[in-house]
């Protein structure tokens, strides 16, 4: 069984990562692609190798909107149609650079790994709120499985145990009450509300009195691996009124870079202090135990492992059943064509 599925969109990059009139070069789901910035603000996704002889485009140059290899000089449009042939001869039209969609949408760049004619746009999970003034995007490489960034994220009582002096919910959690929903997107909820419960640390100095506060952290995951957190924090008894600070939204958004590494897009204040907060969260306190869990999965299946399912991980094993029925859908999508062309032959 194949481990991506792939009629889904997928997080490439930030826009802010690529340059103008640039390209990047990135591994995603095991191979090499090269995003390219092009004259008008759009975008093209090639594969990073040239089909004639391999080597990397990106080592090459991006000149009128044509990515030019730097081996034999042959020049690539964003179809991936050879359109540039530096010797007395037409381009070939049998050679061709592998292409994917790419949508640019909440400074984000989202590609699609399978079928072209699927890749509905509308599809792209809604990260609207990225849009906002005065954050800065980021990305991490970290060393574990796609699904296993999935399981932390959409099992937030870890929070109580690695987060105690940053993320810090002091106690909260084991107070609170879960649900677990899935919305009219397909989108799955995993929720927790605690109330009348006593405030993190960090929030006490801002109340400046002994007020207990009631408590939200909502995660909304869409497949593969794009997730929303939600986190509120208002005095008690106010109906969620009463602000200790304003709402935070922010994306966790994961795209595989190979089976055991996965690359983690995420925002935060532009400032360096919320910097140096989230490279705490997610570098000292988080990436350590996921980079554990890998160490010790090794290349054994996650079901293979037998691990022990608490009511906690409700979210997570959701997500993860998802994917398992969308893996299953696409194997019989596969054989179902394979069987009508050799009927055909």
């Amino acid at each position: 069984m194949t481990d991506y599925v792939r009629n889904l969109w997928y997080m490439a990059a930030w826009d802010d990562e690529i340059p103008e009139n640039g390209m990047l070069s990135r591994t995603l789901l095991d191979e090499k692609w090269l995003i390219a910035r092009l004259s008008d603000g759009s975008y093209a996704m090639l594969a990073d190798r040239c089909p004639h002889r391999f080597v990397p485009l990106s080592k090459g140059k991006l000149e009128a909107d044509v990515i030019h290899c730097p081996y034999h000089g042959l020049g690539f449009d964003r179809t991936g149609a050879c359109v540039h042939n530096p010797f007395p001869a037409e381009p070939p039209a049998h050679v061709r650079a592998r292409t994917m969609p790419v949508v640019h949408r909440h400074h984000g760049l989202w590609f699609w790994p399978g079928d072209p004619q699927k890749a509905d746009p509308a599809l792209i999970p809604d990260f609207g709120f990225v849009e906002r003034a005065g954050m800065s995007r980021s990305r991490l490489v970290i060393k574990g499985h796609y699904e296993l960034l999935t399981d932390n994220l959409m099992d937030l009582t870890h929070a109580e145990f690695l987060h105690v002096t940053s993320f810090g919910v002091n106690g909260s959690i084991f107070l609170g009450s879960q649900s677990v929903k899935t919305d009219e997107s397909g989108a799955i909820w995993n929720n927790w509300d605690m109330e009348n419960v006593c405030p993190p640390d960090w929030a006490k100095a801002i109340l400046q009195d002994e007020s207990s506060v009631d408590q939200w952290l909502h995660m909304r995951w869409h497949a593969p691996a794009s997730m929303a957190l939600t986190v509120g924090l208002a005095r008690a008894g106010t109906d969620r009124n009463d602000m200790v600070v304003p709402q935070m939204v922010n994306p966790h958004i994961i795209t595989p870079q190979t089976i055991r590494t996965s690359h983690y897009f995420f925002d935060h204040e532009a400032s360096e202090a919320a910097a140096a907060l989230a490279r705490q969260v997610f570098v000292d306190e988080d990436e350590p135990m996921i980079e554990a869990a890998q160490e010790a999965l090794g290349d054994m299946d996650f079901w293979d492992a037998r691990p022990a399912i608490l009511e906690t991980d409700a979210g997570a094993i959701r997500a993860r059943r998802r994917l398992m029925q969308l893996r299953r859908h696409e194997e019989r999508e596969r054989d179902l064509e394979s069987d009508r062309s050799d009927t055909l032959r």
